[in-house]
């Protein structure tokens, strides 16, 4: 394939100036060849401009250069002549250590193809190959993609060959020296690579319980058949303190805290550890939902603009209820350690006044500008279509259970095979929840999907031997606030309708500290109001707003409670936490 449509060579130009160079050859260009960097990643919903990180860009036929002319932020025209190859040389920067974008230093590079790869308009379809080159530089570097390999070395390098662009767009590339292991699930092989981890990881047992995972969830849509890809890729950048994760076709890009990693001859489950392996999960079942099974507006994805949808409650509000529930069926967690988990995701949406304000369908189609522009009055204005939809899943599950016809996990089922495991709507789920759960399900979805009313947890918990009990809420939780406390107390958040807000305390206010009974004192945390309260309710808060010390009137709530879930009937749950038979 070395006479591809479209070739790419990806070099390193600088790495400690973190350069990628890129040489774009088009076999047959049009006329007027338009060519565009896109703007946005599919699975991270937010336009974030990759363009502004391309320079030196240069055509070439010939070996003569060829006017260009920019026609938008991230698209270009070249004026040549159709029958002659075109060779386009570039740059692009690569210096944000996230799965969204590019990364390039003397330890490690990372790339997506909508950060490297020029689209050429009009050959989208065509085979796209690219080359990886080793670099003098890194010596003992390797090369990792899910892209299948036309020529490459023991390290990696060398050709890879993708059917058209937006496969090329959905393989990310793992560069430099990392820890690699391979597994079968399902039959089918994958491959886990893991860079920046301590001595201290424990990589067999990372390998096991991932393992465990992709048996699960593979069983969960097809039983005993063998998935619908060929092979698997699991990326994983270990660093000081990060987490995140974006899946892709047959492959996923994660990055997790060091601290996180399972430790030798540490047997415990902490709670880092558990987090990662949600993540996996996560990630692993848009394999199925998202990647394959996906919204009916993303049967082709417009690379140059957003691309809106009002489903992400059921392609990741739906994915976060399984990612949990599928480490419980795994066997990785118990029934406590899970309904720890479930009871964190449901005071996580009951803590966020947004919920009654915009539906999920609303907050799914407002990802754009919303959920991924987070500001101190996001909790107020928004719900997010991960939590809030994770218990519409809970919520629909835990119905169909109760009802006795079929389940949530028949349903996923069903739209996999009704929708041949590609585009979906949300008349397709309402169709199958009738065709399977035996009446129509409109004024539930209506009402947890399109509306703000609570959702009838509390009724749905205790049919499956699961009770709900109150606590006291924490501070925070009772005043209405969320605040920073490594430098002083900052306030980071004020609650609609709180009590923080009635006394008038804002957003980016420092609390200095308090008079109560005529006496004043500093605040080092805010557990230290209480300290100084005693019995007292009405006090008065000292803030700096604007280096101005205020005095604000503080009427401290009598009590706040959050949830607490307790296992009261392990016969009635092991049906909904188990694997099925």
């Amino acid at each position: 394939m070395s006479g591809a449509a479209v070739h790419y060579r990806v070099e390193i130009a600088d790495l400690h100036a973190h350069l990628f160079r890129v040489t774009l050859t088009i076999a047959q260009p049009a006329a007027q060849q338009r060519v565009s960097l896109p703007v946005w990643i599919p699975g991270s919903y937010l336009v974030r401009e990759f363009s502004k990180n391309l320079q030196k860009l240069s055509a070439r036929q010939d070996g003569k250069p060829v006017a260009l002319q920019q026609l938008d932020k991230c698209s270009w025209q070249i004026d040549c002549v159709p029958s002659t190859a075109l060779v386009l040389i570039y740059e692009v920067y690569a210096f944000d250590n996230s799965v969204r974008t590019a990364w390039l230093d003397s330890q490690r590079g990372f790339f997506n193809g909508t950060s490297l790869c020029l689209k050429v308009h009009g050959q989208e379809a065509m085979p796209h190959v690219l080359e990886l080159v080793a670099d003098k530089a890194a010596p003992h570097w390797e090369a990792a993609t899910a892209l299948a390999p036309l020529k490459a070395g023991k390290r990696g390098f060398g050709t890879y060959l993708a059917a058209d662009y937006d496969e090329l767009a959905d393989c990310p590339v793992e560069l430099g020296t990392f820890w690699s292991a391979q597994f079968k699930a399902g039959g089918v092989p994958h491959r886990i690579v893991v860079a920046g981890a301590s001595e201290s990881f424990d990589s067999a047992r990372l390998l096991a319980d991932t393992q465990k995972i992709c048996e699960a969830e593979i069983h969960f849509w097809h039983g005993r058949k063998k998935p619908h890809f060929k092979s698997y890729l699991f990326m994983l950048n270990v660093v000081d303190d990060g987490y995140g994760g974006l899946e892709h076709r047959n492959s996923t890009a994660l990055i997790a805290s060091r601290r996180d990693l399972p430790r030798l001859g540490d047997a415990r489950l902490g709670e880092g550890y558990t987090t990662l392996l949600g993540l996996i999960s996560h990630e692993y079942f848009h394999t199925w939902n998202v990647k394959q099974l996906r919204p009916a507006e993303f049967s082709r994805y417009d690379y140059g603009r957003e691309n809106y949808t009002q489903l992400l409650w059921f392609f990741e509000g739906f994915t976060s209820y399984y990612d949990d529930l599928l480490l419980r069926r795994a066997g990785i967690i118990d029934d406590a350690a899970y309904l720890k988990l479930l009871n964190k995701t449901i005071n996580q949406v009951l803590q966020t006044p947004g919920r009654e304000v915009q539906a999920v369908a609303q907050a799914s189609f407002d990802a754009w500008v919303k959920y991924y522009r987070q500001d101190e009055n996001t909790a107020n204005g928004t719900v997010s279509y991960y939590t809030k939809g994770a218990l519409v899943a809970l919520c629909f599950d835990l119905t169909l259970r109760a009802e006795g016809r079929t389940t949530l996990d028949d349903v996923m089922r069903a739209l996999w095979l009704r929708c041949k495991a590609g585009p979906m709507t949300e008349a397709d789920f309402a169709a199958v929840l009738k065709e399977l759960g035996g009446r129509s399900f409109s004024r539930e979805i209506s009402a947890w999907i399109h509306g703000t009313r609570e959702l009838p947890l509390a009724e749905l918990l205790p049919q499956h031997g699961i009770d709900v009990r109150e606590d006291p809420a924490q501070l925070q939780q009772r005043l209405g606030l969320r605040v920073s406390e490594t430098a002083g107390i900052q306030i980071k958040t004020v609650l609609r309708g709180g009590a923080a807000e009635q006394a008038g305390i804002a957003a980016n206010d420092e609390w200095l500290g308090v008079e109560v009974a005529g006496t004043a004192w500093r605040m080092a945390k805010l557990d230290d109001l209480l300290l100084y309260a005693g019995s007292h309710r009405k006090l008065t808060a000292l803030v700096a707003r604007d280096r101005r010390i205020l005095r604000l009137d503080l009427q401290l709530p009598a009590t706040a409670t959050t949830w607490r879930l307790v296992l009261r009937d392990a016969g009635l749950v092991k049906p909904w936490l188990a694997v099925p038979a």
